[in-house]
């Protein structure tokens, strides 16, 4: 296709998706912040901490780790189906085209409930901090303020949100560089009136490892969480300007945020506070601490507590954003293929998806149980719902793009076609389907010895929920579960609006369609 053509076919866009109605005004820069440090809130900075005090500092590098390579696998698989076919619903719409319109269903839900779980996390949290700094408002009231305040900007636009997710996500790298920096000091007793150097004290007091095996199967559960987010960049598909740019682009950075963010984080947390610290998120606690909090602490400054909490309430504001709008276009797009109500479908001329951003922030109340629980407790309580529906989630699109390679290769497709091309496949992405379903299972399994009634339904509560969903609409609509001939493998591609980029993209910079398979150590450093 020449240069010229592919501007006269741009030019006959418009900024507004046909498909969807919503703005496509996230720009490369937007996208690729995102998937850096986007999602990044108080569920990794305070959260942490109590996936350190279930396991300990090796559990948690463990579970830091283990979760990582899983996730790494599902965003090389989510990267293949989503550069070729950014559609809005992003994997629920592909499980309609690639499995069953009954499975997309099923995925839809259970994505949406994690997004429903994670911002009534971030609304706890906020609303802890501010009752720290002053009880005078009560909890209800922080949450209301912050409700209302979140709803507005979420109303602003596409665009007001994804520059003020990349300066928030520039905060949030700075933070989290500044703190490590401060550990190396810390450990090595660089302080100013330091009692010797701190090392790796808390290894051995009170230790590596706080409940043994035990110990690192409940910090699985948390890491879900905490990386639940990673694949939100597909989400935003839909709504990019150059989705064939901006999403490979993003999918490669994934890699960076779980060594640098994710396994950084797990490291200098367990390096610098101690598991068995009061304050941490455990079952009856009514507070909420950071790791960081307590480092600091620690090493003498108790007035750094309002500078880490600043910091906090600041990834709040960008957590929480971010919350509203992953789970505000999952239901949305939802709405549009008829798998929710109808009337969350709705976009205005600018658009915003109105109803669905309510929607959306209306789970939020779920944190008001934390007026009952405390904050601690709520906490717990509200990732045990969320992890098990983040790994039938990633589960899914392993599965998706499985059934995508086959029916690609049966319709006698040449792989060498595909804009971005998954690492390592098949072995890649059946890893994560086999691990997904293992870790939905048996997340859940330290609440059978000694047996907790409670904790075990809280656990395993979302577990059946997948299927009776998938069955019952399936029975409901007698839809159909596709055979990999007549799955439609060239509906749903979309240009870039930007026709300089597509145009250099197209010249084959980067993207080789046709000719020999690169070395190794490039597809690796393409990868990474």
């Amino acid at each position: 296709m020449s240069i010229d053509s592919i501007v006269t076919r741009l030019n006959s866009l418009v900024e507004i998706d046909p498909g969807s109605g919503v703005k496509r005004g996230l720009k490369t820069r937007h996208l690729s912040m995102m998937a850096l440090a986007g999602i990044i809130g108080p569920g990794l900075l305070v959260g942490s901490g109590g996936a350190l005090a279930s396991g300990g500092p090796a559990s948690l590098l463990i579970g830091f780790g283990v979760i990582g390579i899983i996730a790494f696998s599902i965003m090389q698989s989510l990267g293949e189906i989503t550069t070729l076919y950014p559609s809005g619903g992003a994997f629920t719409t592909l499980a309609d085209r690639f499995v069953d319109k009954a499975f997309g269903v099923a995925v839809g839900w259970n994505y949406f409930i994690i997004w429903a779980a994670v911002l009534a996390n971030e609304y706890n949290t906020v609303s802890a901090i501010f009752v720290f700094w002053s009880n005078k408002v009560p909890l209800w009231g922080y949450f209301l303020i912050f409700w209302f305040f979140f709803l507005a900007f979420q109303l602003l636009g596409v665009e007001i949100f994804g520059e003020a997710e990349f300066w928030l996500a520039l905060l949030k790298l700075s933070g989290l560089v500044a703190y490590f920096f401060f550990s190396i000091i810390y450990a090595a007793g660089g302080l100013k009136g330091q009692d010797g150097a701190l090392g790796f004290r808390y290894w051995h007091n009170p230790g590596a490892f706080a409940d043994g095996f035990r110990g690192v199967a409940k910090v699985f559960v948390f890491c879900s969480t905490f990386y639940a987010g990673v694949e939100s960049v597909a989400v935003a598909a839909t709504e990019t300007r150059n989705p064939r740019r901006a999403v490979p682009l993003a999918i490669r950075q994934v890699f960076w945020r779980i060594i640098f963010i994710y396994m950084g984080s797990a490291f200098f947390f367990g390096l610098t506070c101690p598991a068995n610290a009061e304050g941490l998120i455990k079952g009856g606690s009514k507070a909420l601490k950071s790791p960081m909090t307590i480092a600091i602490q620690n090493a003498g400054w108790e007035g750094g507590v309002h500078l880490i909490n600043a910091f906090i309430f600041a990834t709040c504001l960008s957590a929480v954003n971010s919350s509203i709008y992953i789970g505000s276009r999952t239901i949305l797009f939802m709405a549009q293929d008829g798998k929710a109500p109808k009337f969350l479908g709705f976009t205005d001329k600018r658009g915003v998806p109105v109803y669905a951003i309510i929607f959306t922030n209306l789970s939020g109340a779920l944190s008001m149980m934390n007026i009952n629980t405390g904050a601690g407790a709520a906490y717990g309580y509200i990732v045990n719902l969320s992890g098990v529906s983040t790994f039938l989630v990633w589960g899914a699109i392993s599965f998706i793009h499985i059934r995508f390679r086959r029916a690609w290769a049966l319709q006698g497709r040449s792989v060498n076609s595909l804009p971005f091309k998954s690492f390592f496949y098949p072995y890649n992405a059946y890893f994560g389907l086999i691990a997904n379903i293992f870790l939905a299972f048996v997340q859940g399994w330290t609440t059978l010895s000694p047996f907790n009634a409670g904790n075990f339904v809280d656990a395993y509560i979302l577990l059946p929920l997948f299927p009776i969903i998938y069955f019952g609409y399936k029975f409901v609509y007698k839809t159909t579960y596709w055979n990999l001939n007549d799955i439609d493998l060239d509906s749903g591609r979309r240009a870039d609006l930007d026709a300089q980029i597509e145009a250099e993209d197209l010249s084959g910079s980067e993207e080789v369609l046709e000719g020999p398979k690169a070395p190794l150590w490039k597809r690796l450093a393409r990868n990474f």
